[in-house]
């Protein structure tokens, strides 16, 4: 074999074994979303699958989310199973990721975003048990004073 085709061939190898590193590397990182559960949630875990399956590194902590939701500005009546942070907004219950991901790009001045109660239908409350149910719900936009305005319709 020729020397150019083998290094033809080297370079054709090389190459290839690079390329995953380099779609790595175009990615852009996701951040870590932090989520407070009740330790006994299905529903919790079935949205953490959803962000996972979507990228975003997930850090659990099974201690309830009560006391986060307080601490974190979001008020009570908007609450819901679970409460979350992302890049310093607060995700308080089945928010779907499509919305997770325009709130860390448009970066509103916003506390974050919540789909109040647990809605059948929304990422994480969409198994075989509610066979194909979908409600419909909007997910809010929460400001800073704690007034809300619909951030998407989902219908």
């Amino acid at each position: 074999m020729s020397l150019l085709v083998q290094l033809n061939r080297r370079a054709l190898i090389l190459g290839a074994l690079l390329l995953p590193a380099v779609g790595m590397a175009a990615t852009p990182n996701k951040p870590l979303i932090e989520v407070w559960k009740d330790p006994s949630c299905g529903c919790c875990k079935d949205w953490i699958a959803v962000l996972e399956k979507a990228g975003f590194p997930v850090k659990l902590n099974d201690t309830g989310n009560n006391g986060v939701r307080a601490q974190f500005g979001m008020p009570a009546k908007l609450g819901s199973c679970h409460t979350a942070r992302a890049a310093g907004y607060v995700l308080e219950g089945h928010v779907p990721v499509r919305e997770i991901e325009r709130l860390l790009r448009e970066k509103p001045d916003a506390i974050g975003l919540t789909v109040p109660g647990m809605k059948v239908g929304s990422p994480g409350m969409d198994g075989p048990i509610y066979k194909g149910r979908k409600d419909p719900y909007s997910v809010l936009l929460v400001r800073r004073d704690g007034s809300t305005t619909v951030y998407q319709q989902y219908s």
